[in-house]
């Protein structure tokens, strides 16, 4: 393995964070906070990062996959502490507590540690919300475009170890062109998405960090009560839709402009649209019963919060964990579906479900018809077996997953609904789960070492299971 090559990528993407963390300081220019410590701690970043650059800009690059593993690994660290300081610089928050803050931060996950979000400045405000708008299609994706300037042959392989879904798919020949068409449709959904929100009636920051949060279906607020705060339908709604396009496969959107809607006819794309008007239907059915509110209001704050769950952004505009045990029951099935392959969405993705149940049905065929060749097909397409065992591989690590960290939460003393809603809302990359962890709370009373725990079940269902868990391998660090 080639360290240089390692240290060089990390380099790059620290220079480009670095810059983009301008964004930050302009916002505290803009609203006369102090801005000089940022100021002062970019500087450094950037300055550390180019020195490592300069050292190693003779060395020619050739990633390869298993160098790509251990960058993206070591990314997503690298984030979380580069993320990190500027919220120990300007809030009262411990290092765990600011790398956990983070993490969720670029992860898209949402769960935060502050109880008094409108208390923050302009400057940590924005900061929140632009690492989830960088996590969200992906900062590898954003780098690919980067590293192919120095590295055609290896960004490939980047752009593979980072990348969500069953599997991988480009529409131009060069994948740097892909990645970079992908980060066009992403600033048009962001720049349409906060437009809209302006124009019914929040003002330009809230717009452009609610945008920020909504695309990347991160989840991040500026307001303790989230959307919740905001009392135009029109807020609601713009966000619901924004929410379910960004949980879509962004190379659908891509092949959308192309004039080619073959992406939105996908089974995936189906079954997800289907899943998110049944559990809706369902809620709104439900929340009449509970609150006794109009069909139109409970329609309104269901489809939002199945919009919400499915798609693993995790705003709220009502307190959804307190409403009865059938209307838990139905947001948490939302809570385990994903939204699609390829979108900035977490969780277990519409796409696995699809395969797993169908793979399970064909071997129930199988059963009462021995000598019938029953094959898995989606979209018309057989699936290879290297698919399939790839799907129920990952299901069984992400479960795997949860179960470890609903054990730990559980041992620590906190109640079954907590640790086995806050598992799936870390690993998932969700944000709230239930109970202590509910929509209306937060994990600032967890401790330092359970965020930094937390932090790690962030960043494996961020990269998939596959891509953390390869590290355990000693095939992984023998020469292949």
């Amino acid at each position: 393995m080639n360290y240089k090559n390692i240290f060089k990528i990390l380099s790059l993407i620290g220079i480009t964070v670095s810059v983009i963390f301008l964004l930050d300081i302009a916002v505290g220019v803009i609203y006369k906070e102090h801005f000089e410590k940022f100021l002062l701690y970019d500087g450094l970043f950037f300055v550390i990062n180019l020195f490592v650059w300069l050292l190693l800009k003779n060395h020619e690059l050739n990633l390869k996959i298993k160098e790509s593993i251990l960058v993206v690994n070591l990314l997503w660290i690298l984030l979380g502490v580069a993320g990190a300081i500027p919220l120990v610089l300007y809030t009262d928050v411990s290092l765990a507590s600011a790398f956990f803050e983070a993490v969720s931060g670029f992860t898209t996950t949402g769960a935060t540690v502050f109880n008094d979000i409108e208390s923050l400045p302009h400057i940590i405000l924005f900061h929140r919300s632009l690492m989830h708008w960088l996590g969200g299609l992906g900062v590898i994706v954003l780098g690919v475009g980067l590293l192919s300037v120095i590295n055609p042959t290896g960004s490939l392989s980047l752009f593979k170890a980072e990348s969500t879904g069953v599997q991988l798919e480009k529409l131009t020949p060069k994948i740097k062109d892909t990645a970079l068409s992908l980060w066009v449709v992403y600033f048009v959904l962001t720049i349409t998405d906060m437009l809209l929100l302006k124009f019914f009636g929040m003002d330009w920051f809230d717009a452009i960090n609610h945008a920020f949060s909504t695309i990347s279906t991160g989840g991040f607020s500026t307001k303790n009560s989230s959307l919740g705060y905001f009392t135009d339908d029109g807020i609601v709604w713009v966000t619901t839709v924004f929410m379910m396009l960004s949980g879509i496969n962004f190379l659908a959107h891509l092949k959308m402009y192309h004039k080619d809607l073959s992406g939105y006819r996908s089974e995936e794309v189906r079954w997800y649209f289907l899943i998110f008007l049944a559990l809706s239907l369902a809620l709104t059915v439900v929340h009449i019963d509970i609150s006794r509110d109009t069909f139109y209001d409970a329609l309104k704050h269901s489809s939002f919060t199945i919009a919400s769950v499915i798609t693993t952004t995790g705003f709220a505009t009502i307190d959804y964990g307190s409403w009865s045990h059938l209307a838990i029951a139905i947001i948490f099935i939302g809570l385990l579906m994903g939204g699609n392959a390829g979108s900035t969405a977490g969780g277990i993705k519409i796409i696995r479900h699809v395969i797993i149940f169908k793979t399970l049905s064909s071997e129930m065929k199988r059963i009462l018809h021995p000598n019938t060749i029953i094959s898995v097909f989606v979209d018309g397409v057989k699936q290879k077996e290297r698919i399939l065992s790839s799907t129920f591989g990952f299901f069984t690590l992400f479960m795997m997953t949860v179960a470890i960290v609903t054990i730990y939460i559980y041992a620590r003393g906190y109640d079954a609904m907590s640790a086995i809603s806050g598992a799936f809302a870390l690993v998932g990359n969700v944000g709230p789960g239930f109970s202590l962890v509910g929509p209306s709370d937060n994990f600032a009373f967890f401790s330092d070492f359970d965020k930094l725990f937390f932090s790690f079940a962030m960043i494996v269902g961020r990269l998939e299971c596959y891509t953390v868990f390869v590290l355990l391998s000693s095939a992984f660090w023998k020469k292949f």
